[in-house]
């Protein structure tokens, strides 16, 4: 007992000498963490306040062209050209411009991870700014000749790069607001000095597409689309300076992927997902705005030509409910294979995000692929080519979704689940997944080519029925699977029990292609 309390003693007197040795720097974090860490909490609830906000405001621009009015007697041709000058376009460019600020603003709060109320309040001054952005950007495809729109767009956005420059530095002038990893590293200004450089080549850009406006406008509109693509600019002459010069990249000391442009920079799968959720939920909801706006009766109508009897008043919108029902099944299958997709996805990068920002693109122009489908007379030329609109919608709204999955394989080893990597046993379902809607829209686009009297039917056709093949796609896959190998491979019937720990060793699809 006696060696027992002397060790005890000893141990005692170790931890006084240890707490007496504190340096003041570790004491000085204590006391920040002790009187401003309580202050904060986590920025979970405004960052999907933040992504709600963002997809929002970029989804509902479809509305001024799905609600575009057309005549009866005027070719629809015509009126496409017509909407894809102004409409249609002024849709795409703020829809990417809207989600450049969206990825912006995920890079930034994966440097910040914890926010207080000065953190807030900002971060509500860039979302203000933020959703004003669509309505410059309209004022300036209407008046693409007033220097007015071009200004005002400008100013906005580098008053948004200002803001988000502040978040930077008030971020790092506390650093238990920052992420576990840069808290550690001993290169903090190092860290802060990048952000800042890239957060201000966007504002800066800006300000010299201000300038231009004044002088040769046209040059004003070729550096703000400069913006959008900045990353991908950034990074091709990045590659061509290290194969001409033999330049070497500037890497972080810590190795983090912090801000460096490069395709497979991480961004948050989370958000992704959350952004992602928020436009397939809108357009959804969008769908139903025109059910309850047009296709209720008038009473004095309904009176006068149905005899008060809503059911033969309800049966001329017949139509209008079978487009509505197919679009919404069509959104909800979309949304499916998304989650899908995401479901065995481990790391999401920048360019994952832009093929799913070009797919959530298509996704929002479904509301007018609804409206077109039911706006024309039965049978007419401009009927037909309403359905190949929005054959062409569907098509390309899952075509970028298997560009997400084409573009993980090339790094399926940090990006994907072992199942569906190349050789995993869910390898080819997921790609028969991915690739039904194109298939399918091709597939009806063509028939309807030939089929043109039968088009909006065939069109329907093909939304009702893609539900009933997800259903049964395992099962088709499976069959096609055992038809092919006993062609093809008819004594390696093993393949089949291949174990999942194997599944890691298996050839990676980068290596494949090379």
């Amino acid at each position: 007992m006696g060696e027992n309390d002397e060790s005890e003693i000893i141990e005692h007197h170790d931890a006084e000498e240890m707490e007496k040795m504190r340096t003041p720097r570790n004491q000085s974090q204590s006391f920040l963490e002790k009187d401003g860490y309580s202050s904060t909490q986590s920025s979970h609830r405004l960052l999907a306040y933040s992504d709600a906000l963002i997809s929002i405001i970029a989804t509902v621009m479809i509305l001024p062209v799905a609600h575009t009015k057309f005549q009866d007697n005027e070719e629809l041709k015509q009126s496409i050209q017509a909407l894809l000058t102004t409409k249609i376009a002024v849709y795409l460019m703020t829809f990417l411009i809207v989600t450049v600020a969206w990825a912006a603003h995920i890079r930034l709060f994966q440097v910040i991870q914890r926010i207080d109320d000065t953190l807030a309040l900002l971060n509500l001054a860039c979302m203000m700014l933020i959703t004003f952005l669509p309505y410059t950007f309209s004022l300036m495809a209407t008046f693409p000749n007033n220097t007015l729109g071009i200004l005002l767009f400008c100013a906005c956005v580098m008053v948004i790069g200002l803001i988000q420059a502040l978040i930077v530095l008030y971020g790092f002038s506390r650093p238990f607001l920052l992420n576990d990893q840069i808290q550690m590293s001993e290169n903090q200004a190092y860290y802060k000095r990048r952000i800042l450089e890239v957060i201000m080549r966007v504002p800066i850009m800006c300000l010299f597409a201000s300038i231009f406006s004044v002088i040769f406008i046209q040059m004003s509109y070729i550096i703000l689309a400069m913006v959008i693509f900045l990353p991908y600019i950034s990074q091709c002459l990045k590659w061509i300076r290290s194969k001409a010069i033999g330049g070497q990249v500037e890497d972080s000391p810590d190795s983090v992927p912090f801000y460096t442009y490069h395709p497979s920079e991480p961004l948050s799968k989370e958000r992704v997902e959350s952004f992602s959720d928020g436009v397939y939920a809108i357009v959804a909801t969008l769908l139903i705005l025109d059910i309850c706006e047009d296709n209720v009766p008038d009473p004095s109508v309904m009176k006068k030509e149905f005899n008060n009897n809503l059911i033969a008043a309800l049966q001329e919108y017949g139509p209008e409910y079978l487009a509505y029902f197919g679009s919404f099944a069509t959104v909800g299958l979309l949304w499916f294979v998304h989650h899908s997709l995401f479901l065995h996805v481990t790391k999401t990068t920048r360019l994952m995000s832009l093929f799913n920002t070009f797919s959530l693109a298509f996704v929002g122009g479904l509301p007018l692929a609804y409206q077109l489908t039911h706006e024309f007379p039965r049978g007419s030329r401009n009927e037909l080519e309403a359905v190949q609109i929005s054959c062409v919608i569907i098509f390309f709204a899952g075509l970028f979704q298997l560009a997400i999955w084409v573009t993980a394989l090339f790094t399926e080893r940090e990006t994907l689940h072992p199942y569906v990597r190349y050789g995993g046993r869910e390898h080819t379902f997921m790609l028969a997944k991915l690739s039904l809607y194109p298939c399918v829209a091709l597939g009806t686009f063509v028939f309807t080519c030939v089929l043109s009297r039968f088009s909006t039917s065939i069109f329907h056709m093909m939304e009702i029925g893609v539900p009933f093949a997800f259903l049964v796609l395992r099962l088709l896959v499976r069959v096609v699977l055992v038809l092919l190998r006993w062609l093809f491979c008819p004594v390696r019937n093993d393949l089949d029990s291949v174990p999942v720990e194997e599944e890691d060793s298996q050839l990676p699809i980068i290596d494949i292609v090379t």
